[in-house]
């Protein structure tokens, strides 16, 4: 399979997209129970009660309870917007923001923080001040207090079909935040696997989207997923073993036969440039430890360079916390996904 394809299916009975690259899975979203709230998620809440020593509160959602950091000046009972930032880790609350953001195709709609700005990816000076012009005319008088940032993918897009994106979701944020007096209540609920593939993957060819009930068999993806139970391939023999635990997710690279100095490097930064598609694949987020091969000190700075080169373009927050004392590397991922196998329990 050459080129780039996306293919909208159906996995244990919940919507799911895959992006395949030349043959390669680069991309899966998967549709989490019903019962769990997906980031995305607008909820008007009520404050319960106050975290001492956590700096946060709780709230009422219909059904459950967020948690909310950095909360000041809220009083039990009040009500208020928020929006689901995470998924909950077993046993706790649903992590929350109460800044939403209403994100489309083409552009990020901002309440409560006005201005237009494009994205730093697009550098050309006359494409800026062209989607420039395209916000201030879309957004237009009616929308004070509602800020716009116009995305990476409105590069190159015709005016009317920039438009229509941001006058869509410009009226989708104004009718929530209006939503604000009331009992709990789900607002505007996240979007599935097959919108967000439409949303946040790269403008695909009519032709290199594959919908069906049985895409995902045909076409090699199902194949793909479950090749993500075992290790990943490294080159020369070597392996990269993923294994969550309660605490953290623990990451090993093993350089296979060849325990040499060059095949050690070697190995880490094969594995360095495919771990974000691993943790992609399988959603796996949190602290991350990497155990990497042994290797000279003075190639650390090479892998870490391509280290976080690797995981630039990633959707997932990513922060990197650095060496340990005993050479490990620390990294710290936002839970934007639910993990694979969670979801096939289901």
């Amino acid at each position: 399979m050459k080129g780039r394809t996306v293919i909208l299916g159906q996995l244990n009975g919940r919507a799911a997209a895959a992006l395949m690259v030349n043959g390669r899975l680069e991309d899966l979203l998967v549709d989490p129970p019903e019962d769990l709230p997906a980031p995305g998620a607008i909820f008007r809440a009520t404050v319960d009660r106050q975290v001492k020593g956590q700096g946060g509160i709780f709230l009422k959602l219909p059904g459950g309870t967020a948690f909310m950091r950095q909360a000041k000046g809220l009083a039990p009972g009040q009500t208020l917007l928020v929006q689901v930032s995470g998924f909950a880790e077993p046993g706790k609350a649903v992590p929350v923001t109460p800044k939403p953001l209403f994100k489309s195709r083409y552009a990020i709609v901002t309440p409560g923080a006005p201005g237009l700005n494009v994205s730093r990816t697009i550098r050309d000076d006359e494409e800026r001040d062209r989607l420039l012009e395209i916000a201030h005319a879309a957004m237009g008088e009616e929308s004070s207090g509602f800020g716009l940032i116009l995305r990476s993918a409105a590069a190159g897009v015709a005016e009317e079909e920039i438009a229509a994106d941001i006058s869509a979701m410009r009226d989708v944020a104004q009718a929530v935040m209006s939503e604000g007096v009331g009992a709990p209540e789900l607002l505007l609920d996240a979007p599935d696997a097959h919108m967000r593939a439409w949303r946040d993957w790269a403008d695909p060819d009519p032709d290199e989207v594959i919908e069906g009930d049985s895409a995902l068999a045909d076409l090699g993806v199902l194949d793909a997923i479950d090749a993500l139970a075992g290790p990943a391939s490294l080159p020369g023999g070597g392996a990269l073993y993923i294994e969550p635990t309660r605490a953290l997710l623990a990451v090993d690279v093993n350089t296979g036969p060849d325990t040499s100095p060059a095949a050690g490097l070697k190995a880490n930064l094969a594995a360095a440039r495919d771990l974000p598609r691993q943790l992609r694949l399988r959603g796996l987020s949190g602290q991350i430890i990497v155990d990497f091969a042994p290797m000279p000190q003075k190639d650390r700075r090479q892998l870490e360079q391509v280290l976080k080169a690797a995981f630039r373009p990633d959707p997932v927050d990513t922060t990197f916390a650095g060496w340990t004392p005993l050479g490990n590397f620390e990294i710290l991922r936002k839970r934007e996904r639910l993990p694979l196998t969670e979801g096939r329990e289901k």
